[in-house]
């Protein structure tokens, strides 16, 4: 592991603790409510999409994915959707919002081991009212030294916060589930990145296989592994 490491940055949803599963749930609903007007692999396909032709303009999160439903639904239905079904999505939302924090397996013990011996922060992208509300229920707060909620998470993102965490970026190590965002922008300013898969993955997140397949990171069958690597 390289020696010069003094920031470890931690992505907060599947990483910390569950998130995306969340979201898979919450399409089955979107595609029971919306079944009279559509097959459930259009309805999915219809909501990615709008969720990516929204992205630059409510960003990433929970409020933003109910927004998209509410639109794409009301387009599948031709905007004959009734109050009803408007409400239930919100209630999807709600709910999703009201959600318990579970952290996975090992997160504490290596966030408890590595305090002290290295500045932690969470590097994160979503909600900043959302992702607040979840780390103070992952009563995980007290081991970072630094929250970061990032609009998004490309090179230039991580490069304006190792700037603001006065580090070179070989000074910097990455720990996330998705490759997009956690680890090949890391790898391409100079930084180290550790990729720690979650079991789901949204579509958005993937890349191709000769992206992953030339860069050079370590990947974690748990996050504890991390542990023997310092």
């Amino acid at each position: 592991m390289n020696s010069a490491i003094r920031v470890i940055a931690f992505d907060a949803d599947d990483t910390l603790w569950v998130n995306e599963t969340y979201f898979r749930e919450a399409e089955e609903e979107f595609a029971v409510l919306l079944s009279k007007y559509e097959t459930k692999n259009k309805i999915d396909q219809e909501l990615f999409k709008t969720e990516i032709k929204n992205l630059a303009i409510y960003g990433y999160g929970i409020k933003g994915f109910v927004l998209s439903m509410i639109e794409c639904a009301l387009e599948l239905s031709n905007y004959n959707l009734p109050q009803t079904i408007i409400n239930k999505i919100l209630d999807i939302g709600k709910a999703m919002l009201a959600k318990p924090i579970v952290l996975l397996d090992g997160v504490e013990e290596v966030l408890h081991n590595l305090q002290g011996k290295y500045k932690l922060i969470v590097a994160t992208k979503g909600d900043l009212l959302d992702q607040e509300k979840k780390l103070e229920k992952s009563n995980l707060l007290k081991y970072f030294h630094h929250i970061e909620v990032m609009s998004d998470k490309k090179e230039k993102d991580y490069r304006k916060l190792i700037k603001h965490l006065d580090i070179a970026p070989n000074e910097f190590l990455m720990i996330g589930n998705s490759l997009k965002s956690d680890v090949l922008p890391l790898l391409a300013i100079g930084a180290t990145a550790m990729h720690v898969p979650f079991h789901t993955t949204w579509v958005h997140e993937e890349v191709s296989k000769v992206e992953s397949d030339n860069a050079n990171y370590q990947t974690l069958t748990n996050i504890k592994e991390v542990l023997a690597l310092f």
